[in-house]
């Protein structure tokens, strides 16, 4: 390289190099923080306290599924009928995550060749089996407060892992499925029991 040509290529280095140096590092961060105030939003309503909602811990791998306005509208129906019921947080998550086993909390009708039997609504109930008729047992309110019934029944069920609490109700053929709901059942209870 002749002399000439050197001091040039290394003079528009030094430039680059300087004008870096004063300009700042290359990969500088551009964005801005926003140091204004922010508001602290304070619940008017206590919150649900978790350890009432899940006692025993969860069994098992847990499942979650996103839910659908509907399908979130029952949960709240449970929820509002397991108060009506005068039971607490925990019976609410035990309902849930049976509905959410039985049907994804979607008030099922007759699934034609695809139904269990004569299964119907939240809770797959069965006319056939003294659940109620077909109108009662796609009610939410009525379905919960027929199974919250069968719950009350069994002796000791706060004291039970959900599944075994709720299998002793439904009577299921695959008893140990509740349980991998009982974490989603328990978030549901715990968003929406108070609001």
């Amino acid at each position: 390289m002749t002399t000439i040509l050197r001091k040039s290529v290394l003079g528009i280095a030094g430039l680059a190099v300087a004008g870096g140096i004063a300009a700042g590092p290359l990969n500088h961060d551009t964005t801005t923080v926003d140091t204004r105030p922010v508001a602290v939003v304070q619940a008017d309503k206590p919150a649900v306290d978790k350890g009432k909602l899940i006692p025993h811990g969860v069994q098992g791998e847990q499942s979650r599924i996103d839910l659908n306005d509907e399908q979130t509208a029952n949960a709240k129906a449970i929820i509002a009928a397991t108060k009506k019921a005068g039971m607490d947080e925990r019976a609410a998550v035990v309902s849930i995550a049976t509905s959410l086993q039985e049907s994804k909390l979607e008030n099922l009708g007759h699934l034609g060749d695809r139904n269990d039997h004569d299964s119907q609504g939240l809770f797959q109930q069965r006319p056939s089996s003294g659940w109620g008729t077909v109108e009662q047992i796609t009610d939410p309110e009525y379905a919960t407060m027929a199974f919250l019934k069968g719950l009350k029944q069994v002796d000791g069920w706060q004291d039970m892992p959900l599944t075994k609490a709720a299998q002793t109700v439904q009577v299921s053929a695959y008893p140990d499925h509740y349980a991998q709901w009982e974490t989603q059942a328990a978030d549901l209870v715990a968003q929406h029991w108070n609001s």
